[in-house]
């Protein structure tokens, strides 16, 4: 292109920022690749050819493209547009869904969100897999290989049916759950926090008289209001829906165990997209919070991960 426009292989080079023979060794190089002779060349001046003319359209075509290209690449790189494949919890609510949904799109809209919900077991797996870009997991769990945004508590309340004694409390000491079983997620979901839930209930004074498995929030409803069973949750819990005729959240008494989520990502793959991600969850759960409850909210803690005592 330079040169057809030029007319002149010394002024082509300059424009283009090199020396004149190694332009003229190029120009060659092409006309033997595409079997056409591209320029008839004189002392003074060099002239397109037809067979030169006719692919000119071509080249500027070529280079356009490849411009697109690399513009679509940097927006890649910077995390402007692409996949991101991305994880929650089955335990997140449906609105921090929606809030975390609309937040990220606002910062990315031409990036398209493949989004999963996914135990931290399950998300484990597919960060090692590569199938995974970041997601929102419990803590503790093992985080080798991962970076961690900022780590965010949610105090748990319990879960009871309308009209349990517990209900008249402004807040429920553990050892008052003593004689109810208790319904968590199956163990294999997120092992260590299971295992830290039941040791902060011993510690509290409540040994479960039995430890049911549910996930689904009509299965984990029904257990709870037809089995002398409570569940924990946090005030955001999707199990209980504002006005809520049969179920009760109330906060726990004192030091109450928690749940500890961050954005987690492969270390050397984070991104805009990414950042943007982990952003938008955080904001979401604490915009979140208490959409639920009929308590005074417990504040949501942040802080480094760094600090975290993983």
């Amino acid at each position: 292109m330079a040169v057809a426009e030029e007319s002149h292989f010394g002024r082509a080079a300059a424009r283009l920022g090199m020396a004149q023979p190694p332009l003229s060794q190029r120009i060659q190089r092409l006309e033997k690749e595409l079997g056409v002779r591209l320029f008839e060349r004189s002392s003074r001046r060099v002239t397109i050819t037809e067979a030169g003319t006719l692919l000119l359209a071509e080249a500027r075509e070529l280079l356009a493209r490849a411009e697109s290209l690399r513009t679509a690449a940097r927006r890649i790189r910077d995390g402007e547009s692409g996949l991101l494949r991305a994880a929650l919890s089955p335990d997140i609510s449906g609105e921090t869904v929606a809030a975390l949904l609309a937040g990220f799109r606002h910062r990315h809209p031409g990036l398209e969100l493949e989004l999963h919900e996914l135990t931290t077991a399950q998300q484990l797996a597919a960060f090692a897999a590569r199938e995974l870009d970041v997601g929102l997991i419990h803590h503790p769990c093992d985080v080798t290989g991962l970076e961690l945004g900022p780590v965010l508590r949610r105090d748990l309340g319990v879960l009871l049916p309308r009209g349990a004694p517990q209900t008249e409390l402004e807040e429920v000491p553990l050892a008052a759950l003593s004689g109810y079983d208790l319904v968590l997620f199956p163990r294999a979901d997120a092992p260590a926090v299971y295992d830290d839930l039941l040791t902060a209930c011993a510690r509290g004074g409540y040994t479960p008289t039995a430890v049911r498995h549910g996930q689904g929030a009509s299965f984990v409803r029904g257990l709870v209001l037809s089995s002398g069973a409570v569940a924990l949750g946090p005030r955001d819990t999707r199990l209980v829906a504002p006005g809520d005729q049969d179920l009760v959240w109330r906060p726990l008494a004192g030091a109450p165990p928690a749940w500890r989520h961050s954005a987690a990502w492969p270390k050397g793959r984070g991104d805009a997209a990414v950042d943007a991600f982990a952003d938008a969850a955080t904001h979401a759960l604490r915009t979140t919070a208490d959409a639920h409850s009929e308590a005074p909210a417990r504040p949501l803690h942040l802080r480094p991960a760094s600090e975290f005592w993983l």
